[in-house]
């Protein structure tokens, strides 16, 4: 009889467990917002960010405000960094393009269980500035995925203080210059924070916050390129959440060898994929606004960004809370 209450005691908490687990992670989820979302873009794409270009007093206000929010959320930087900022030496960036220095802003939440293996969800915050006397606002590119990441952190965070933070590390990363020819993203992957044989992945975030024409009858959706490059796992993670959750349209066009368009090597997971980390880029394609003035804030389907960000927050955590890392199976 002993034995047996034993076992339905064993049971009831497994099961209390499984139920917590499943509260914790919906409570997080939805802590995604358009209000929270429209409040950060409307600040990082307005005016007074001057397009934030690479290396101007513009890109850098608009990285201290979104550390300010880091920091009022309670999350830290990496250790090892000693502040939010990792700094792009002129001297590298020199040898792209000709720009004074410019920042990598890292945030960081250390995993309960795993520490050491790290997933990385990626944006760059720079964009054009101001050509020909117009300032250039970057709202989708890359307000859009900024934005996203600084939610999906603060949804992690809020796991975190519900006693149910990632088992493995998250590192949030806003690289500068990709605009320049992606030389934010090439620094950290040539001098990371964390080994690159401990990050598990790579979550990319470019443009999420608008209806390329090909889908505007179909606006539900999102180009995922690179998934299944080197691990078939990513993918089916990536798809499972998906169907589980928001059930969105999942494009993988850019994935095509052949397509002229060369999106796969054209964004910040590049520089993680060459060095044989997983990695997927999340894309609304491209629009009459990009690389223009009207690329605004106004523009934005912010249901639309809270969707496609809920679905990175759902692929991340898979990946930092599974039993084992996801494998690189592909060349």
């Amino acid at each position: 009889m002993k034995k047996l209450f034993l076992t339905m005691g064993i049971a009831m908490m497994v099961s209390s467990c499984a139920v917590s687990s499943q509260k914790v992670y919906q409570k997080s989820l939805n802590s995604i917002s358009v209000e929270n979302l429209k409040r950060d873009l409307f600040t990082i794409a307005g005016d007074e960010m001057e397009g934030r270009d690479t290396g101007s007093e513009g890109q850098k206000k608009a990285g201290r405000y979104m550390i300010e929010q880091y920091q009022k959320a309670g999350i830290g930087f990496p250790p090892s960094l000693g502040s939010y900022y990792q700094k792009v030496p002129s001297e590298f960036m020199s040898k792209r393009k000709k720009i004074n220095d410019s920042e990598n802003i890292l945030a960081y939440i250390q995993g309960s269980e795993k520490p050491e293996e790290v997933i990385v969800i990626s944006a760059h915050y720079d964009h054009v500035g101001i050509e020909d006397g117009k300032i250039h606002p970057g709202a989708d590119d890359d307000g859009s995925g900024t934005v996203a990441v600084m939610a999906i952190a603060e949804a992690f965070q809020k796991a975190k203080k519900m006693g149910m933070g990632p088992k493995r590390s998250i590192l949030f990363l806003h690289v500068t210059g990709e605009e320049r020819g992606l030389f934010g993203s090439s620094y950290y992957s040539e001098n990371p924070v964390f080994p690159l044989a401990n990050t598990v992945a790579d979550l990319n975030i470019d443009m999420i916050g608008r209806v390329d024409p090909e889908h505007e009858k179909t606006p539900n959706f999102v180009y995922v390129v690179g998934s299944e490059m080197l691990s078939s796992q990513l993918k089916e993670a990536i798809e499972r959440v998906n169907k589980a959750g928001e059930n969105l349209i999942l494009d993988y066009k850019y994935d095509d060898p052949n397509d002229p368009e060369r999106i796969y090597y054209r964004s910040d997971h590049y520089n993680f994929a060459k060095h044989g980390i997983p990695s997927a880029f999340f894309f609304n394609g491209v629009h009459e606004d990009y690389h223009k003035p009207g690329d605004t804030p106004d523009k934005i389907n912010y249901p639309l960004l809270m969707k496609r960000a809920k679905l990175i927050f759902a692929t991340a955590w898979d990946l930092a809370n599974r039993p084992d890392r996801i494998v690189v199976d592909k060349k």
